[in-house]
């Protein structure tokens, strides 16, 4: 089978790397790509939103499956142009897509089908907003209503910062187009998981629980980015916890869907706090988390090509279970100084030779080649993964890469999984 790959991130250097274990597979193309996939992808120079492209692209080549990686193609509506010109396609239609591109869109669905979240209200004006903070109880969450790479969700502790909060969107245009309309909602407090679940549109199967940390400095302190670090599967879910999260929360997601007349087939991800009233939904995404990807995928056992042709042809149901290899993946991203704000790029990448061990993976999300040179391209630069039976251990091997790979101004969090990490030694002693 011949797969494009849309996207240029660590999560689809991930998606190339797991499915070029398929023996299924003959060839697999990235548009555009990074600079790590170019062994084992052939890079297109195709953008990620050049919807007509990509398709024509499909069409000439005789693409098998394309898989979409990031947001924005999927909210420009690049699945319903694939399944009009007949090409199999992994991921929603545009209409579906609002879960992830309209968070306002998202928490009207939630309320109408009595899916467990926070109470909100949306503004489409900075004057109401303000008013609304003056009478809160604080902590309250703001948020862009449109899509902001996972950096427009805003926990404000007091008057003064939501004012500054309220501003940034609708004053200062912060994050542009996605500004148009905000939430404010509860802070919710507990847990915050990731569960992932493959969709046909019938039938819904989650993947392990992970955990994501958003913020970009230690202690879960600082301004919110695409994610800096994330480990599978989240230990402290246990089956009773994952039968609410199916009860509750997938089942009645896709019901709810196919009530709207709202076909979707691909991911549906649930970011999800875990309250002392059981999960609620923090927010919807329309594809693979990431950096969530890079711990889910590696733990995975099951041919991931054949599940995702069983999604696009509406056949899920009739799959075998999910195999699962045992033990921890923990993946922590290497970042440019400076990120999610200013920083610069063209800085070599050295010692990714060096990397190589048993249990560990380093996955490109913003490099590039410049002749024979590696050199950073974006905020977040390489996933590195290790992979052993525990979490603590996992860590280890993922800390050990970036002693050995170096690039200027390179940035990264030493806490990863630091919760779960207390709480395990507070119940050995």
């Amino acid at each position: 089978m011949k797969v494009l790959i849309v996207g240029s991130g660590g999560r689809e250097h991930t998606l190339v790397w797991k499915l070029k274990q398929s023996k299924k597979i003959q060839k697999i193309y990235c548009a555009p790509g990074n600079g790590g996939m170019t062994r084992a992808a052939k890079c297109i120079n195709l953008k990620a939103d050049n919807v007509k492209g990509l398709a024509n692209f499909a069409t000439r080549n005789k693409i098998n499956l394309t898989i979409v990686g990031p947001e924005q193609p999927l909210a420009l509506g690049i699945a319903d142009e694939f399944r009009r010109r007949k090409l199999k396609i992994f991921g929603p239609e545009k209409r579906a897509a609002r879960l992830e591109s309209s968070k306002v869109f998202a928490k009207e669905f939630m309320q109408k089908y009595r899916i467990p979240t926070a109470p909100f209200v949306a503004f489409d004006n900075q004057t109401d907003a303000i008013g609304f903070v003056k009478g809160v109880e604080y902590p309250v969450v703001v948020k862009a209503d449109g899509l902001a790479a996972g950096k427009g969700v805003m926990i404000v502790k007091n008057f003064n910062d939501a004012c500054r909060a309220i501003e940034d969107v609708f004053e200062r245009r912060k994050f542009g187009k996605a500004g148009k309309r905000i939430i404010i909602e509860s802070c919710l407090q507990g847990q915050e998981v990731s569960v992932m679940a493959l969709t046909d549109g019938k039938t819904i199967v989650p993947l392990l629980p992970s955990q994501d940390h958003k913020q970009a400095l230690e202690g879960d302190k600082g301004p919110n980015t695409g994610g800096m670090g994330a480990f599978c599967p989240a230990g402290f879910i246990t089956s009773e916890i994952m039968d609410k999260i199916n009860e509750s929360i997938l089942r009645p997601t896709l019901a709810g869907l196919r009530n709207d007349n709202t076909p979707y087939q691909g991911v549906i991800y649930a970011g999800i706090m875990l309250t002392k009233d059981g999960p609620k939904v923090l927010e919807y995404n329309c594809r693979f988390g990431d950096p969530e990807t890079q711990a889910v995928l590696p733990l995975l056992k099951s041919d991931l090509l054949e599940i995702m042709r069983a999604v696009a042809n509406g056949r899920l149901a009739g799959q075998p279970k999910l195999e699962w290899r045992k033990g921890t993946a923990a993946c922590v991203i290497m970042a440019s100084k400076g990120y999610p704000g200013k920083y610069t790029t063209g800085h070599r990448i050295s010692g990714l030779k060096n990397s190589r061990s048993q249990g560990c993976y380093v996955f490109h999300a913003g490099t590039r080649r410049n002749g024979n040179e590696l050199v950073t391209s974006g905020g977040r630069v390489l996933g590195v993964m290790g992979m052993d039976q525990n979490l603590k251990s996992a860590l280890g091997k993922a800390y050990n890469l970036p002693k050995r790979i170096k690039f200027k101004g390179v940035t990264y969090r030493r806490d990863i999984g630091f919760r779960v990490l207390e709480r395990q030694d507070k119940e050995r002693t």
